[in-house]
């Protein structure tokens, strides 16, 4: 029970008549009379006043629920939407509040009017707010607190409804899926990709087809030629139900922050990305997360049930400010994983001398697997180079940066020259750039048949 103003304001009304019968007789009888008059008006007004509040709405006639996506996203705006339902009644002006988690940050007022209009008939108002995730994790809601004022306006009601639940932040499978429709993967039927313009050793029969000017000839069946009387050419599908293993490091360096990610967030989005591309080609794909110890393994499986188990895998892991571990992770690689896959190593290079454990194990993976290093770049580094210098100091600052850019491009030279794959992702303002070069990196494997 709040009292609102105009209660207040009745109740210092109050005192102007026996301010005034104490003016007229300024004696004990006055005075008498003044709080007489002044204890009859105040019982009055709080008898109507409880006579006010007993003809209030309860909350126990009200349902209030909440709505959540069933998945926050990181990186997104995630709606939540309340909705009450009210048997018919007054119009009435609720004023509503949303315990939502404060870990998360509102980009719309958590505090909201609903107003009815008259004549209410039972029905079911709604509000909506946005609240943007930008870091992984379970998260908790509060109740929702409702407020409306009585039908003399001498009281407003407070009702705190039990709402309490739990919400998950996931990486973003939106901008993966987006990822899919946008870019080549967008044309790969559910079968594979049709590909007889490109080489390579790993290409299945798909179908004959007759002889078309610059094809070449050695696809060309003679056999099928022969029986057919006319040119006949082999067409070739990707393979399918290759092995892709994504290797995630959540070790120090990915504690780095790019925008308002950390590197880990930005490589997990990458490695959704890659992983629904792999799945609609029908490929099987894994995961090994790792630092000092491996803390996450899914062995390859294919089929969208695998992508939602990457997910719940995903939704909580937190990079530390550890070394990680490169030979007992691809130690753990060799037991568990014997097929022969691709093999994507997300994490960051500073120089050769740091880094000589992960270019020695991805160099032992060749020839079983095909590795590929995906070294997402330290933005600091970036713009101490892109800066012209302005002192003394910050020309060594700018030439120790240069200095160990190009050891990072010897580093990942290395992994070329044995005949694994690397990729050196600059940092941007969203991970859209390595996303993007790694589901195209992923795709030319296919196409040229290195797996």
């Amino acid at each position: 029970m709040i009292p609102t103003r105009r209660f207040l304001l009745l109740l210092a009304l109050g005192l102007l008549p026996a301010l005034l019968v104490w003016m007229i007789w300024p004696d004990r009888r006055g005075l008498f009379g003044a709080a007489l008059l002044l204890a009859s008006y105040d019982l009055l007004l709080v008898i109507l006043a409880a006579l006010d509040w007993r003809r209030m709405e309860k909350p126990s006639d009200w349902q209030v629920v909440r709505s959540i996506p069933k998945r926050f996203m990181i990186g997104e705006e995630n709606r939540i939407e309340i909705s009450l339902r009210l048997p018919a009644g007054r119009p009435l002006q609720i004023r509503l509040r949303d315990e939502y988690p404060i870990q998360l940050e509102p980009r719309d007022p958590t505090e909201m009017l609903i107003q009815t209009s008259p004549p209410l008939a039972a029905g079911h108002p709604r509000v909506a707010y946005r609240l943007f995730a930008d870091r992984r994790g379970k998260y908790d809601f509060g109740d929702i607190v409702l407020r409306w004022p009585s039908r003399y306006g001498l009281l407003i009601r407070q009702a705190r409804i039990p709402a309490a639940e739990s919400c998950r932040v996931y990486p973003n499978i939106v901008a993966a899926q987006r990822h899919v429709t946008t870019s080549r993967a967008a044309q790969i039927p559910q079968y594979g990709i049709r590909l007889s313009r490109y080489r390579g050793q790993g290409r299945e029969f798909e179908s004959l087809r007759d002889y078309v000017t610059g094809d070449q000839l050695r696809h060309v069946s003679w056999t099928a030629t022969a029986r057919r009387g006319r040119l006949t050419t082999r067409q070739y599908q990707v393979e399918r139900n290759q092995s892709i293993l994504i290797m995630l490091d959540t070790g120090r360096l990915m504690t780095a922050r790019i925008d308002r990610l950390t590197k880990l967030d930005h490589a997990i989005n990458a490695a959704l990305s890659i992983a629904a591309v792999a799945i609609r080609t029908g490929d099987l794909v894994g995961l090994l997360a790792f630092e000092r110890e491996v803390v996450r393994y899914l062995p390859p499986q294919r089929g969208r049930g695998q992508l939602i188990s990457l997910l719940e895998s995903l939704y909580d892991l937190e990079p530390r400010l550890i070394e990680p571990s490169y030979p007992r992770a691809f130690e753990y690689l060799h037991q568990h994983c014997r097929k022969r896959s691709l093999v994507i190593i997300l994490t960051d290079l500073i120089d050769g001398d740091t880094s000589t454990d992960l270019l020695a194990c991805t160099a032992a993976l060749l020839p079983r697997h095909l590795p590929l290093i995906v070294a997402i770049g330290d933005q600091d580094l970036h713009a101490v180079v892109g800066q012209p210098p302005a002192a003394i100091r910050d020309v060594y600052r700018r030439s120790v940066a240069t200095e160990m850019l190009q050891q990072r491009e010897e580093a990942l030279g290395h992994i070329l020259e044995r005949g694994g794959l690397a990729l050196d992702i600059k940092p941007g303002p969203h991970s859209g750039d390595l996303s993007s070069r790694l589901v195209h990196q992923y795709l030319e494997v296919k196409a040229r048949g290195l797996l």
